[in-house]
């Protein structure tokens, strides 16, 4: 992120009153100045889940947990924005306040910045509660994050390159960065932006109203916690960017490029289209309704008028009298859920554990922008 200058421009409401809903939908959005290169989300959603794959891939426990260590340290720069030296100088003892679910930086390893508190989701702090947990690092608990800064750059510079990405892009500062960049991108206000980064004033001309404590709380979980919902693996529920838009005279075709690079199509008319503001390189939601999921099992992949399908395994069957639901774990980790009746069940023979193949119409896939 560049350094912290500039002007700010502030204003007030003549009331006194603040209505935060209108806060939490601004109608400024941030456009990314040209010369700023950083990760884009579905970018750093593969970087993260590079970084997840290597830090469990070791066959030694003591290597597993030093890279589990470095793993943490990416997720709390990735998550909260904070800088490399901050999250180093964190005690997992001290700096965590697991019932309000932030973190709190400053007065941190020699950084005198005042200390500032960022909300994270309900699922890194569940992670960073089991690290507390693991009988691992039970004895070094609370130095657990001071780690050399010039070892983590490496291994940071490292998951980088095996991704395709530029080394320089997968460094600590320009992850905060591009967290800073995703945040905004959300329409998350910029005041709120600027003290989950610990900037004291905006490095952009920009006006905006003024936010107490709580009103900055109070907007980093609403976005936090949107954030999560949208980024988990939920059932039946693909999120990526737009690759391709092949447009036709009265619908056109949308390929959505998932974070593991599969691709799910969909036909939407030109009028959605334009109303949703879609082109190559917009992030966007997809999801399948159940019934609409057809499961086929087979050695090669069928020959079907189904544009989508992808290879998973049934990892849960939930019978009922009249329908039964079938779950399936594709590759990348999203699950899809399936709904047959009772009668399709016993045609498909198929069972837990099984390889199959889901499919389904490019028709049957509804496009949601946040």
């Amino acid at each position: 992120m560049p350094e912290d200058t500039g002007n700010s421009h502030q204003s007030s409401h003549e009331t006194g009153t603040r209505d935060t809903s209108n806060l939490l939908n601004p109608a400024r959005l941030y456009a990314v100045p040209k010369e700023t290169r950083y990760l884009d989300p579905a970018q750093l959603a593969k970087l993260e889940q590079d970084f997840r794959l290597w830090s469990a891939a070791s066959s030694r426990s003591d290597v597993r947990a030093s890279r589990k260590r470095i793993l943490l340290v990416f997720l709390l720069i990735r998550y909260t924005g904070a800088r490399l030296n901050e999250v180093l100088g964190l005690d997992l003892r001290k700096h965590f306040d697991t019932s309000r679910r932030v973190v709190r930086y400053g007065n941190v390893k020699a950084d005198n910045s005042p200390e500032r508190e960022v909300q994270i989701s309900a699922e890194l702090m569940s992670e960073i509660q089991a690290t507390l947990d693991d009988s691992a690092f039970t004895r070094e608990v609370g130095s657990l994050l001071k780690i050399d800064a010039g070892h983590v750059r490496r291994k940071f510079y490292e998951r980088s390159v095996a991704c395709g990405f530029e080394q320089e892009l997968g460094s600590p500062n320009a992850i905060r960065r591009a967290r800073a960049v995703e945040l905004m991108q959300d329409n998350m206000p910029l005041p709120v932006v600027q003290r989950v980064l610990g900037h004291s004033t905006p490095n952009l001309t920009a006006s905006f109203v003024t936010f107490s404590d709580e009103d900055i709380y109070q907007v980093a979980r609403h976005f936090v916690e949107r954030e999560s919902r949208r980024k988990t693996s939920a059932r039946n529920t693909f999120f990526g960017k737009i690759g391709v838009v092949r447009r036709g005279d009265i619908q056109s075709q949308v390929e959505l490029v998932t974070v593991a690079g599969d691709i799910v199509t969909t036909v939407i008319t030109n009028n959605s289209l334009k109303r949703m503001g879609l082109k190559s390189g917009s992030l966007i939601t997809a999801e399948v309704k159940a019934p609409w999921v057809i499961l086929q099992k087979a050695l090669i992949a069928p020959s079907c008028s189904a544009e989508n399908i992808f290879r998973g395994t049934v990892t849960q069957i939930v019978r009922g009298r009249l329908t039964t639901e079938f779950i399936v774990r594709l590759q990348d980790g999203t699950e899809v859920c399936s709904l047959v009746t009772e009668k399709s069940r016993r045609k498909l023979d198929i069972n837990k554990e099984d390889d199959v193949w889901v499919m389904f119409n490019s028709f049957a896939v509804i496009l949601h922008v946040d």
